[in-house]
């Protein structure tokens, strides 16, 4: 199939990395010899042109491949050289590209003041000698690194470059896999680049590109390059690069659940052998998943050679229950990475709890951080303030444990505005452990690190979240549903939400412009004298020099709870 150029497509996290690990294997393992290049484009984001990068890298690999042979050493090492000298040139890097044939939208914007008429790109040998002074500063200083061969035009380099290459690797006889990564993380330019630099060599004898990326992020990058790329260019533009797309197959009940198994396994430092052996029994059942049954739990435990009353044997019980709810939830979607940092925060909360001699099972904090996971931090915020006003154990629980997941209708409205959110809650209330009964305020004390500063207020009732919520996003103080809602707040709770919005406050870091949620606080203030006093106090408090902010200034002017203080 050479040459030929294979894309692996999946989402963040779906397990392209993973995949390329196991073809390298593969090739390695192979009895026909192979020079396999791995190529991090992240790796070089910001320091370097990701296409001289490229290029580097392979003609490096090809030089390390010819030692011994003093010949093609000659011409590995004339190649790097040219690569050096398309570095020194690197104000033409993108005109080369577009006599290759290559589409290139940066050249325009960041040569059109060289170029002066040529506006339209290089049109022949002419107009590039003529563009010589142009470049002659980036020349000199690129130290003498090389002395371009000043009568053959981009086109013509770009030609002998890819000639060059192709006569090494015919010489070599092996051929070459060039595998590249992490092109997700790039940015937008960077990720072009790195592709532009494979079309290069797109059709040259004994070549193989592997490309692992998230289809949508490049056709974003291929967006903004190329301002004004319609859906169907973006789609051609990756249509075109890539021969052979795979597509990483999303994680079903089964995977996610032999995954745990793995992860558990390791956790619990079994031997190498005893983790090859488990993984050899898990990939089998999945290999036969099409017509049998799943590998039982019992079976697995087996591999392990651990007890039925083991902590693994604990821990596999646990991964049964909770792989359905990773696997199908939209928000985890079946994704490994997501389940394995999960999985660490879970780790690094059981060992906090044992440290500090919190009575807490580790099934009790997964199933917790599932739920934090799941439904977001407003939901999450609501359930713990009912853990807290309720002394740990909140009827709500209880009524949803045993009305078989049934949401009651006094539950939060963050948990029943969504109908994703009602559909996870029922699910997840069934699961085991049960925690009605449960005293969690341990365990949302562990939780707190993961909530964002300002979510979390003790106590407040679901209408002074309500309000809460409101007034630090209110932008002006003349809102009709800020004050509506006001009138609703209970006395007890005035001071609460004052200090909630103060806590939002605190994270803004320029106050030459009126913060979002310093309105809401002005209403609250007007309609509570002891809110009002925590605002004052607040403000003294700020470090805002001789003179504050105009616009506070004028607002003050007109607040009579500021004028009383």
């Amino acid at each position: 199939m050479l040459p030929v150029s294979v894309g692996v497509f999946g989402n963040w996290g779906a397990g392209k990395s993973s995949l390329l690990k196991l073809i390298e294997q593969e090739l390695d393992q192979d009895e026909k010899d192979w020079i396999v290049i791995k190529f991090d484009a992240w790796l070089y984001q910001g320091y370097d042109d990701a296409r001289a990068a490229l290029l580097e890298v392979i003609a490096t690999a090809l030089t390390e491949a010819a030692d011994g042979n003093a010949s093609l050493t000659t011409k590995t090492k004339k190649l790097l050289a040219r690569v050096d000298g398309f570095r020194a040139m690197g104000l033409l890097a993108e005109g080369a590209a577009l006599f290759a044939g290559i589409p290139t939208g940066g050249f325009f914007a960041r040569s059109v003041g060289a170029l002066g008429n040529a506006a339209d790109g290089i049109e022949n040998q002419e107009e590039y000698e003529n563009l010589g002074n142009t470049v002659k500063e980036a020349k000199e200083q690129a130290g003498g690194l090389l002395k371009p061969e000043t009568n053959k035009s981009p086109p013509q380099q770009i030609d002998a470059f890819r000639k060059e290459y192709g006569e090494i690797l015919e010489e070599l006889g092996v051929p070459l896999v060039v595998v590249i990564d992490n092109l997700d993380r790039c940015l937008p330019t960077n990720a072009i680049h790195t592709l532009e630099a494979i079309r290069l060599f797109l059709f040259l004898t004994n070549t193989a590109f592997i490309i692992a990326a998230d289809e949508e992020m490049i056709r974003s990058s291929v967006a903004d390059y190329f301002k004004g790329a319609s859906d169907r260019h973006q789609i051609d533009y990756l249509d075109k690069l890539i021969q052979v797309p795979i597509r990483v197959p999303k994680a079903g009940v089964r995977e996610i659940r032999s995954y745990l198994f793995m992860l558990y396994a390791i956790d619990h430092r079994l031997p190498e052998k005893i983790l090859e052996k488990l993984r050899d029994g898990l990939e089998k059942a999945l290999q036969q998943s099409w017509k049998d049954d799943p590998i039982t739990r019992q079976d697995a435990l087996v591999l392990t050679g651990e007890s039925e009353d083991s902590t693994l044997a604990r821990a596999f019980s646990r991964a049964d229950r909770i792989a359905p709810v990773l696997a199908n939830s939209p928000i985890i979607h079946g994704n490994p990475r997501i389940v394995k940092r999960l999985l660490n925060v879970v780790k690094m909360r059981s060992q906090i709890a044992r440290r500090r001699s919190m009575p807490l099972d580790e099934a009790i904090i997964t199933k917790l951080v599932i739920f934090e996971r799941c439904v977001g931090v407003k939901a999450t915020a609501d359930f713990y303030r009912l853990v807290d006003a309720e002394q740990g154990t909140p009827t709500l629980l209880k009524q949803l444990e045993e009305g078989d997941g049934q949401i009651p209708a006094d539950a939060p409205k963050t948990w029943t505005d969504n109908p994703t959110t009602i559909s996870f809650i029922s699910e997840w209330a069934q699961l085991e452990p049960r925690l009605s009964g449960v005293d969690l305020r341990a365990a949302i004390y562990l939780s707190r690190e993961t909530m964002p500063i300002g979510a979390y207020v003790v106590g407040l009732s679901p209408v002074g979240r309500e309000i809460l919520d409101v007034l630090v996003d209110t932008k002006n103080t003349s809102s009709p549903t800020a004050e509506k809602l006001l009138n609703t707040l209970p006395l007890e709770e005035q001071i609460p939400v004052m200090e909630g919005v103060i806590s939002h406050l605190r994270q803004a870091s320029d106050w030459s412009r009126k913060p979002k949620g310093f309105a809401g606080a002005c209403l609250l203030a007007r309609h509570s004298a002891d809110a009002a006093k925590i605002l004052v106090r607040y403000l003294q408090e700020l470090e805002l020099g001789d003179k504050p902010p105009a616009w506070m200034t004028t607002l003050l002017k007109e607040e009579q709870w500021h004028k009383d203080a």
